[in-house]
């Protein structure tokens, strides 16, 4: 499930629910593919030679032969995430040794739901798997039967149910003691005094025991985290619930898009105060250095995939208000140069500089040697890759990973020269409290 409930018509317009999917596929960080689920897909993907993970997608993707989308940007096509670990691909010196777990996961979905939140249709779509010998005009009334009677059931489903009061937290025990937090921001620090950086993102990761349905969690943080990018990744052995307000990358045609944030305070509980809260904001050095030093990162990432001259930034550090927060945000796009599709645009934006720093390579390095374990999927990108040649990837932040029991989120901080051990120590825990009440959720269902 990817849905959209907050942003605007740029990342929130469209939400999307994929039933049954075909088959699941696996990428290892040297491009090694395993795909499970029907046998056609299966040989389909059974003999891919690639370079690396990012590759492997690609030339899975280019098996398939698909009519053009009328409906929306996503109809059908790869839905899942990368992990942080994939930086293990695309910067080998930077993420040195084996990655044991696969630093992509995705579900091959032909039939899924399409809601336009602006026109207020819901469009119902199946993908036909064709190959040789296959009827196709009898597979396609087959099909088109198919969602007649899926159209009616919705038609006739009830109202949904409200999300239940707020549960309690639940107790978490962290990945480092309170000094080993403080000593690893000394270190970074002391690489930003010798003029290493300029920031690094130091991450933390808590765990918990979860009982019950994981759904809640993801209803939870539904109601209480709206976001333009939800998810509810469910892969049977590995559930993905997040609700990220940050997009890594987005391609529709041949225009690549990613979209900064850096710079919070909270809404106000009027417009008066909301309009002060925005003018405070703006107004902080600390909060503007950082978000022009982050778009200009993204603007080296996009131009590096884009034709000369087509870069452009829009909204440059205007306040995007969601139901809790407001951000300075400015997005950044330019025109695909002839020789570049999606995949190099993935590979040029990833990872976000607002979960690594800057400058980036530098700033993956020194994380790598002060953060005591892999990331996996704090930080990398979930969403779609699509039949239609569309992509939209949310930076995976505000996540919750769930395996046998154990529930896992991971909170970061950017590190500056001026940063405080104890603030920053006390800002992680901030953004995991809302991420521990939604755990909370799953143990009361």
């Amino acid at each position: 499930m990817l849905e959209s409930l907050e942003g605007g018509g740029r990342c929130a317009r469209y939400s999307f629910i994929c039933t049954a999917p075909a088959a699941t596929v696996a990428v290892t960080s040297d491009g090694g593919v395993t795909v499970s689920g029907d046998p056609r897909i299966r040989e389909i993907g059974g003999d891919i030679e690639a370079v690396d993970a990012i590759d492997a997608i690609r030339l899975f993707m280019g098996r398939f032969e698909t009519a053009p989308a009328l409906l929306s940007p996503f109809s059908g096509g790869l839905v899942g995430y990368f992990s942080y670990d994939l930086v293990s691909s695309i910067y080998p010196a930077v993420l040195p040794g084996a990655v044991e777990e696969p630093v992509a996961r995705f579900m091959l979905a032909l039939d899924c739901l399409a809601l336009d939140h602006q026109s207020e249709r819901l469009a119902v779509i199946r993908n036909l798997l064709i190959t040789d010998g296959d009827d196709a005009e009898e597979e396609y009334a087959r099909a088109a039967d198919a969602v007649a009677v899926r159209a009616a059931r919705i038609r006739a489903l009830p109202p949904a149910r409200s999300t239940d009061p707020d549960p309690a937290g639940v107790a978490a025990s962290s990945s480092c003691t309170v000094d080993e937090f403080s000593d690893a921001v000394l270190r970074i620090k002391e690489h930003i005094a010798a003029g290493d950086i300029f920031q690094a993102v130091l991450s933390r990761r808590l765990t918990c025991r979860i009982e019950g349905d994981s759904f809640g969690v993801y209803r939870r943080l539904r109601a209480t985290n709206p976001s333009p990018y939800m998810y509810y990744l469910d892969f049977g052995d590995l559930m993905v619930a997040g609700s990220s307000p940050e997009m890594l990358v987005q391609v529709e045609r041949d225009r690549v898009t990613t979209v900064p944030i850096a710079g919070t305070r909270p809404r106000g509980s009027n417009p008066e105060e909301d309009d002060r809260l925005a003018a405070d904001l703006l107004a902080d050095e600390k909060e503007r250095a950082e978000h022009i030093m982050l778009v200009d990162l993204a603007r080296s990432d996009v131009g590096a995939v884009s034709t000369s001259g087509s870069v452009e930034v829009e909204g440059f550090m205007a306040i995007e208000r969601f139901s809790h927060v407001q951000h300075i945000t400015s997005t950044v796009s330019g025109v695909l140069r002839e020789g570049c599709d999606r995949f190099d645009a993935l590979r040029s934006c990833f990872p976000a500089g607002t979960v690594s720093g800057a400058p980036k390579v530098r700033a993956m390095q020194i994380i790598g040697e002060v953060e005591r374990f892999r990331r996996g999927v704090y930080a990398g990108a979930a969403g779609y890759i699509s039949f239609s040649g569309a992509m939209d990837l949310a930076i995976a932040i505000r996540t919750v990973v769930a395996r046998d029991g154990v529930a896992s989120i991971q909170v970061g901080a950017g590190i500056v020269a001026d940063s405080d051990p104890g603030r920053e120590w006390a800002e992680t825990g901030s953004k995991g409290q809302a991420m521990l009440a939604a755990l909370g959720a799953a143990e009361v269902q």
